[in-house]
């Protein structure tokens, strides 16, 4: 916490003529969080190494360049890198004056993505020539912008349910339904879960939160029974074995790859899946990669880093200066949290295939910068000094070359 300290007072009048003096106070800023710079930086060193060992012979196969994948990703992080300046060193409150132009965008760009040509039958992505982009990935900050500004000013309305929680059920489900026509179950899943949890952190009622996942209940069933290419991938969850030349070989092929890896692995570049044997190795199955030629030691440091992030992450929200902040840090921390989980949890097992990266260390264009940007946001966050309580800042001048506040307040 920052403890401000009074420099000083300056005299004034109020309306009603008696004299008021005024303290003047230095109220630093908090330092760049460390750690979780630290994490994401590892996490991309992490990516990018086994990005180039998962798929150096696919790429040698199909492009004649074994560099291939790895040649974009450098490409893919050196914009991430402007995005996560970007993101920690611009004021973060410019996405609350953008909330529903954003917003507003983001819902034109998923409609538009519907009429793009289908790549294995899903249709989420623009192309501009050899890059391309996944209007998703803005969705998420959208969402979690609009929540964030709506549930800070709405915060006396939560509580009731047509003001302070149906609009965002709404505008969540709206973002859902676009994406399930994508179609992309995973993603509309991290939104529908986002939201629920910022909604709860918020104040609405347990039993509204409960009412709409009581809801959403028959629909998933009608997603995934009506759907034959879901149905078979809820089946061969439970016996994969069965399906291990369908839609379960990349999942067997991952656990074969995290058994072989043992406790410290076989070694960078020594994986015997890159051989062709798991093509998503470098993707939504990086996790796979890594237990193989890292083992338990490295799959447990990338989850062990991500839990930093979610720590760090919280603690920004905690500390931000105002309601806005405090939300946006904490939906950007659950979106983080959720995506790791679900990706880990396919990659082991334990939930049912889902094509969802992992941020900071799978193969992606937009995903891998708006995951840096959004990192870059929490550092933002992080770094803001608390306002005093009760009291209203009159006059701020920052310092030229210290991170440096002097104002003037008046308590209340």
């Amino acid at each position: 916490m920052v403890s401000p300290r009074i420099v000083g007072r300056r005299e004034g009048q109020a309306k009603d003529g008696r004299a008021l003096e005024a303290p003047i106070i230095e109220m630093y800023e908090r330092s760049y969080d460390l750690v979780l710079l630290a994490a994401v930086l590892i996490l991309l060193v992490i990516g990018t190494v086994e990005v180039f060992s998962a798929s150096a012979v696919l790429c040698l196969k199909k492009h004649d360049d074994s560099m291939f994948f790895l040649k974009r990703q450098l490409v893919w992080l050196v914009i991430g890198g402007g995005a996560l300046w970007f993101g920690a060193h611009v004021n973060y409150r410019w996405l609350e004056r953008w909330t529903y132009s954003l917003l507003a965008i983001t819902l034109l760009l998923l409609v538009a993505v519907l009429f793009m040509p289908p790549i294995n039958g899903a249709r989420r992505w623009f192309h501009f020539g050899p890059l391309s982009f996944q209007p998703v990935e803005l969705a998420k900050l959208s969402l979690v912008t609009y929540l964030a500004y709506s549930l800070g000013k709405k915060s006396d309305k939560v509580k009731t349910f047509t003001v302070g929680f149906v609009p965002h059920l709404v505008v969540c489900t709206l973002m859902m339904g676009l994406l399930l026509m994508q179609p992309d179950l995973g993603s509309s899943i991290i939104l529908g879960a986002s939201t629920l949890a910022l909604l709860f952190v918020a104040g609405a009622k347990i039993s509204y939160i409960v009412l709409a996942v009581l809801a959403s209940a028959p629909i998933a069933y009608l997603l995934i029974v009506g759907t034959p290419w879901r149905m078979r991938r809820f089946l061969a969850f439970f016996n994969p074995d069965a399906y291990s030349l369908g839609v379960a070989y990349q999942s067997v092929q991952a656990r074969i790859a995290i058994g072989s890896g043992g406790i410290g692995g076989l070694g960078l570049g020594e994986g015997r899946q890159q051989l062709g044997y798991m093509l998503e190795g470098h993707n939504d199955f990086i996790m796979a990669s890594v237990g193989e030629e890292l083992g338990f030691v490295g799959f447990a440091l990338v989850l062990f880093l991500f839990a930093l992030i979610v720590w760090r992450g919280i603690r920004a929200a905690l500390g931000a200066r105002e309601v806005f902040g405090s939300y946006l840090a904490f939906g950007l921390t659950t979106t983080f949290a959720l995506q790791a989980l679900i990706n880990t949890g396919v990659v082991l097992g334990a939930l049912p295939a889902k094509g969802l990266t992992l941020p900071f260390v799978s193969y992606g264009g937009s995903s891998l910068i708006m995951a840096m940007l959004f990192a870059g946001l929490l550092l933002n966050i992080g770094r803001r000094a608390p306002m005093l309580p009760r009291a209203r800042i009159l006059v701020n001048q920052p310092g030229a070359r210290r991170r440096r506040h002097k104002a003037v307040i008046v308590t209340s």
